[in-house]
């Protein structure tokens, strides 16, 4: 809540209001692919954004240019499906190390890139490895963006060295709380197979799951 209170006035998000509401967001640096019982390649992105339309549940994608040009079937995907996907930056750097022009740089060619790839203009951004000053967040927001940080993140990000399924569940429902904002990376398998659970598990708890906006 410190930093809510102390950043919010640059578009800063830690935690959304009080208001029995969960929020789930990825990111997307890179897609896995694990192979099926017929030996086809299955992103792990696509097996998150059935559970999401089974469960009528949206979220928020944050990509990476690499992202938007090696996946582009993905990315339409979650725009057609009514999800946001946001701005994870052009090359992800740490953007307080950057000069302003740079910081500019990188959140606008990713952002003139989907916009002229998929005629979808992005609102939300997320720092790479969470990483700010508030002059980075000052030149994000004055961009037009609102930065999504998280209140919740777990060692997902490996997906060599997965965290166990049932302690995934059980950790995701335990921070569960009114405005928690989740950072999920989406090539983890362990997220991807307790997403359906974890919905229902936060839905049982009172609280919807919403879109961040």
């Amino acid at each position: 809540m410190g930093e809510q209170k102390r950043y919010g006035k640059y578009g800063a998000n830690f935690i959304a209001p009080d208001n029995n509401c969960v929020y789930l967001t990825f990111d997307c640096g890179y897609e896995y692919r694990i192979t099926d019982e017929n030996g086809n390649k299955v992103p792990i992105t696509s097996m998150i954004l059935d559970t999401l339309k089974e469960k009528n549940a949206k979220g928020v994608f944050f990509i990476t240019m690499d992202y938007a040009k090696k996946e582009p079937e993905l990315v339409q995907r979650m725009i057609n499906e009514g999800h946001a996907v946001g701005n994870h930056t052009t090359t992800h750097p740490s953007m307080p190390t950057l000069s302003i022009d740079k910081m500019v740089e990188e959140v606008m060619t990713l952002h003139n890139y989907v916009q002229e790839r998929y005629g979808y203009t992005m609102t939300l951004f997320r720092p790479p490895e969470g990483a700010f000053s508030v002059q980075s967040l000052a030149v994000v927001h004055s961009l037009g963006y609102k930065t999504v940080h998280w209140s919740f993140a777990h060692a997902d990000w490996d997906p060599n060295n997965q965290p166990d399924v049932a302690a995934t569940l059980q950790n995701i429902l335990k921070k569960s709380h009114s405005g928690a904002i989740y950072l999920l990376h989406a090539m983890s398998l362990s997220n991807a197979t307790v997403l359906g659970d974890a919905i229902d598990g936060f839905r049982d708890k009172g609280f919807s799951v919403e879109l961040f906006q």
